[in-house]
């Protein structure tokens, strides 16, 4: 078993000096603030800071880096709306009044990036959206309690949610087709994370501090990795070797051999409350939001050592990647 590796380093120390040839935005939605920040890969600079909903959690942008869409989850009062922004053009393009779908969260594109899954909270469903018109095309019922999260097989032929309430996972045509298929799951799933060929789902649950690794065939649980505070999020590396989860108690981010699920090592990030993560599509680099520091953490994946970090607005949480520099 490789010997776990912690490398601490405190966020705010680290100098600028961003990896070679890094291009691109970077968009980071802040709670708090209930804006979105572009920011310049290249120089460090914001560019534009963009209105969006109140309490914007989670960020997604297309392929091509046109579009970046947030979820405009809410405070106290659930939200209702999408905010669209035009990247290239540093413009909010749009408002997606989602009606009486609220407490809009995770999301997903379809293949094509023209179709967006986004989970409703509050009502039990997968609500498919197209981008960039705002038009609502159908809903795909999650069958369950509070699906938070959606994750999507490359190909489109699944997508997952998972379920914070009812402790379960549900699998999911994108088409909205059949019926919902349902996995028991420790309590309190949040992070929920598919591997790009859809041989595995990775769902973290909070309550007890694990991620386990679920056989989409099957639904049985086939391996857990212990020892989170918070497993806030799963990622994976385009290869799928490396699974990544950001644990904002413990303030680290963890990175772990998919395959064997043995842990490569991890960066501290001491008192930044790691949350929202994206990788560059080459998955060389990892942008890892610091909710408590108000900053981005850029990290090298394969050496797993920060490179620098980044200012934001407060609270920042959900990130996404646009390949259109402007900067």
């Amino acid at each position: 078993m490789p010997r776990l590796r912690t490398i601490l380093v405190t966020a705010l120390s680290v100098a600028a000096v961003p990896l070679a040839a890094q291009e691109g935005t970077l968009v980071v939605l802040n709670k708090a603030a209930a804006t979105a920040s572009l920011i310049d890969v290249a120089s460090g600079r914001t560019v534009a800071t963009l209105p969006t909903g109140t309490g914007p959690h989670e960020m997604l942008v297309t392929k091509d880096g046109r579009w970046a869409v947030g979820a405009d989850y809410g405070a106290r009062v659930g939200g209702n709306t999408l905010t669209l922004i035009d990247v290239p053009g540093k413009r909010v393009a749009k408002t997606i009044d989602l009606g009486s779908y609220t407490r809009p969260h995770g999301l997903a594109f379809l293949p094509g990036d023209s179709l967006l899954a986004v989970t409703s909270e509050t009502t039990q469903n997968v609500v498919v959206v197209r981008i960039p018109s705002g038009e609502i095309a159908y809903t795909v019922a999650t069958e369950q309690s509070t699906s938070h999260m959606v994750t999507m097989v490359a190909d489109g032929s699944a997508m997952y949610t998972s379920n914070i309430r009812s402790n379960t996972v549900s699998g999911l045509a994108p088409n909205g087709m059949g019926e919902a298929r349902i996995y028991q799951v420790p309590s309190q799933p949040e992070g929920i994370g598919v591997t790009p060929s859809g041989s595995e789902i990775w769902v973290g649950s909070n309550d007890q501090g694990i991620v386990s690794v679920l056989d989409p065939a099957t639904g049985q649980v086939k391996g857990k990795i212990d020892g989170f505070g918070f497993p806030y999020r799963v990622v994976f590396t385009p290869d799928e070797r490396v699974a990544i989860v950001p644990d904002p108690e413990g303030n680290r981010v963890r990175f772990f051999d998919r395959a064997s699920r043995t842990e490569l090592g991890a960066v501290a990030l001491p008192g930044g409350s790691p949350q929202g993560v994206v990788l560059t599509p080459d998955g060389k680099t990892l942008y890892v939001s610091l909710n408590a520091q108000n900053q981005v953490a850029e990290i090298d994946v394969a050496s797993r050592t920060l490179t620098r970090t980044l200012a934001t607005g407060a609270n920042p949480d959900g990130i996404g990647y646009s390949r259109v520099s402007l900067d």
